[in-house]
């Protein structure tokens, strides 16, 4: 595969994503075909590169009216979003005016889970660390926002909830907002982990979920939802619909050279990002 973009395989995490064209198939490969636009998000890391062989079941077809840099910065992330707010959800189910809080609401996932919650019509409350990253997901379709540098996000969560607390947390910055998530839920709520940008959980007692209202607790990842060819076609049709269909919006806020890498390293590393950040071969 013939890589035009490549995003964020910069991100702390184990795989990357990037949006080429196929240079040759396989034995036995027939949903690509030499020529055919196509974006991944997969194992093994190595985007890195402007021409790399790829498991076929983790690469798509991407559509003509996606342009390759979207396609390189949405994969991760648009997968991402889609199997949380699609396929990891409370006992309860989720229907349309159900609270949910999602952390980090204005980074690469959070961008497009703002909007795509909008679309489903639910209220999401989404945390930021400045003002400016809370503006950004308010006007990406979060119902609610919180700086948690300068307010009790859990305070504020009852406060916006009449304090019955949401039905899902969706946390990827892991050590820093556990706790107080557990106490944001409702009974029987879910807390969904799916980062550790600010560390490791630490182990957890399991029997506190009882009395915090009989919570469910997972730790999801991408690739689980992403082990089949046809499992990855599903959630990408999913996302292709949402973009072509103009309900979510990829936002690229930084693009950066592949020889200047290094930077892009740093930026993210110092939070100074918001929505996706592309490399250019």
């Amino acid at each position: 595969m013939q890589q035009h973009h490549f995003a964020d395989g910069l991100r702390r995490n184990e795989a990357d994503q990037a949006a080429g064209v196929v240079e040759a198939v396989g034995e036995g490969v027939t949903h690509l075909k030499a020529g055919d636009r196509a974006a991944y998000a997969s194992h093994p890391p190595g985007a890195y590169s402007t021409l790399r062989v790829m498991p076929a079941k983790c690469v798509v077809k991407l559509p003509d009216a996606i342009s390759f840099e979207t396609g390189a910065a949405m994969m991760l992330k648009g997968l991402t979003a889609q199997y949380l707010l699609r396929k990891t959800l409370p006992a309860e189910g989720l229907q349309p005016g159900d609270h949910v809080l999602f952390h980090a609401a204005a980074g690469g996932v959070g961008l497009i889970a703002c909007q795509w919650a909008k679309a489903l019509g639910l209220q999401l409350i989404g945390t930021a660390g400045t003002d400016e990253k809370c503006a950004l997901a308010k006007a990406h379709g979060a119902a609610h926002v919180i700086n948690y540098r300068t307010e009790d996000f859990l305070a504020r969560v009852k406060e916006i909830t009449g304090g019955k607390g949401v039905k899902v947390v969706y946390d990827s910055v892991g050590k820093d907002t556990f706790e107080k998530s557990l106490d944001c839920l409702r009974p029987f709520g879910l807390m969904a982990s799916f980062g550790s940008a600010s560390g490791v959980v630490p182990p957890v007692a399991i029997g506190i979920l009882g009395p915090k209202g009989s919570l469910y607790l997972t730790r999801a990842t991408l690739f689980t939802h992403i082990a089949t060819r046809e499992a990855t076609q599903a959630m990408a049709d999913d996302l292709f619909t949402m973009v072509t269909g103009c309900k979510i919006k990829i936002q690229i806020d930084q693009r950066y050279a592949l020889k200047d890498v290094a930077q892009a390293h740093r930026d993210l590393e110092a939070r100074k990002t918001t929505g996706c950040s592309v490399l250019i071969p």
